[in-house]
């Protein structure tokens, strides 16, 4: 992609000013560097005063901190208030977003303070629906990770709780908002690769941290960490700190491979299918390399049935995790069709078109065929028949093609994400990754994990939104 000419590139300078000054007074640099970045090949729309919006975020671990840098470079949106159950990370919030920013251990403070316009719950998974609901009752406007639920018997709940309360919810899941997806999604509508049978997904990585084996600090202490509050609501356990800040190994506190990654790729393809999810899920999986204490598992093979519906045919999903991929990790996605393929990344998709073939009548009579096992009046027989024997019509593509769409330089969908959020707030509209889409998500990747611990089948309902008996 070229680069902005100077005159370009002078001219949003000169608004990027304007609107800071606007949006704050002064943002912490990693916030304006994020910022530029994202604004840098966009149309800048200046925020009235009246119509900035005031965050706070609960749970300052790794997300919580991508996610407030995300939000607040997001022009006319500023922090105003920030909890965590670690002092660390809440003496690291003021280091970052300056010591005007109230923070706490208790996330009820930030559901009272009148100035928060809208939460950003970025805690472990088994918090998720407890504060979600909380923070929507106190007329919040909510912005969940995924996945909203830990526990699909709260899923409803939460759909209650949004509809009641007038809000804006929306789950993180930022596929949902990629300009890469939303091409996927214009691309299948239009049948470039022809009608769908299959997609394959994977997310492997092959490294400590990719298998959550987080850092803990030296000063993690039961004076430093509120542990009692942390698993409230789980079985009693002594102070852990390696189950604190590596929560995604237990199933107390985390939902494993399926809750942390195969929800993205849910949440992302039921965009681009305009799908409601699968009737049938079904998983195996183990702990093949990660023995490290965890609970979970570092493997994870999940297989889906998907009926037919008015926006796509049935077809079947797979997916992998595997945590110690030799081949280095990666996330790929692959929508098989009887014309084509298309392989999804975060920077990019490509579609493949190969056309069918209709078999030559010497590859009838003479090639790997059972033809040739006939007798020979038979098959002078199927030879004098051939258009009748083989009635396939060939592909409407005559020529092997390839298409091939990239988003911009810098590009970031966890920065759309926020502004279709915070636009739906402004002009009290809705976003598509509302509570009911986030439930659709979260509860057959919770569902894995159910086929994956019973060994056996799940039966969902997608459109009730149920378990089937």
């Amino acid at each position: 992609m070229s680069k902005p000419t100077p005159n370009t590139r002078r001219a949003f300078l000169k608004k990027f000013a304007a609107l800071s000054a606007l949006t704050a007074s002064s943002l912490p640099a990693v916030v304006l560097d994020q910022q530029q970045k994202a604004l840098l090949k966009r149309t800048v729309k200046a925020i009235s005063p009246n119509d900035r919006l005031q965050i706070a975020t609960i749970g300052m671990g790794i997300i919580g901190f991508i996610d407030t840098v995300t939000a607040i470079s997001v022009p006319g949106v500023e922090l105003v208030a920030a909890c965590d159950l670690y002092d660390g990370r809440l003496e690291h919030a003021k280091e970052v977003f300056g010591n005007q920013v109230v923070t706490t251990r208790n996330y009820p403070e930030i559901l009272e303070r009148d100035d928060v316009d809208a939460v950003l719950i970025c805690t472990p998974d088994h918090w998720h629906a407890r504060i979600a609901s909380d923070a929507l009752k106190a007329g919040k406007h909510t912005y969940c990770e995924k996945p909203m639920v830990q526990d699909i018997v709260d899923g409803k709940k939460i759909v209650r709780a949004e509809k009641n309360s007038g809000c804006v919810f929306q789950v993180g899941s930022q596929f949902v908002s990629s300009i890469v997806f939303e091409e996927a999604r214009k691309q299948f509508a239009a049948g470039s690769i022809g009608e769908l049978n299959m997609i394959e997904a994977r997310y492997n990585r092959n490294s400590a941290i990719g298998a959550w084996q987080y850092t803990i600090p030296p000063d993690a202490s039961p004076e430093t960490i509120d542990w009692d509050q942390f698993i409230s609501g789980t079985k009693k356990q002594p102070f852990d700190p390696v189950r604190f800040f590596r929560w995604r190994n237990y199933w107390d506190y985390g939902t494993g491979v399926a809750g942390d990654l195969f929800v993205h790729l849910f949440s992302g393809l039921h965009h681009i299918l305009s799908s409601n999810g699968p009737s049938r899920i079904i998983a195996t999986g183990g702990l093949r390399f990660w023995k490290d204490g965890r609970d979970v598992p570092d493997m994870m093979l999940g297989l889906c049935d998907y009926p037919e519906t008015e926006s796509h045919p049935a077809f079947n999903l797979t997916l992998q995790t595997n945590f110690a991929h030799g081949g280095g990790g990666g996330t790929e996605m692959r929508l098989i069709g009887n014309e084509g393929v298309m392989d999804l990344g975060f920077r990019g998709l490509t579609i493949t078109t190969t056309p069918r073939y209709t078999p030559t009548k010497k590859q009838v009579i003479e090639g790997y065929n059972s033809v040739r096992t006939f007798s020979k009046s038979v098959q002078q027989e199927i030879a004098d028949n051939y258009e009748q024997n083989y009635p396939d019509k060939k592909s409407t593509n005559t020529e092997k093609s390839t298409i091939e769409f990239n988003p911009p330089e810098n590009y970031d969908d966890r920065f759309d994400h926020f502004v279709h959020f915070f636009n739906a707030i402004r002009t009290n509209g809705s976003v598509t990754e509302d509570a009911a889409y986030g439930f659709r998500a979260a509860a057959p990747a919770v569902l894995t994990n159910t086929s994956y611990l019973k060994q056996k089948p799940m039966r969902w309902d997608p459109e009730k939104m149920a378990l089937r008996v």
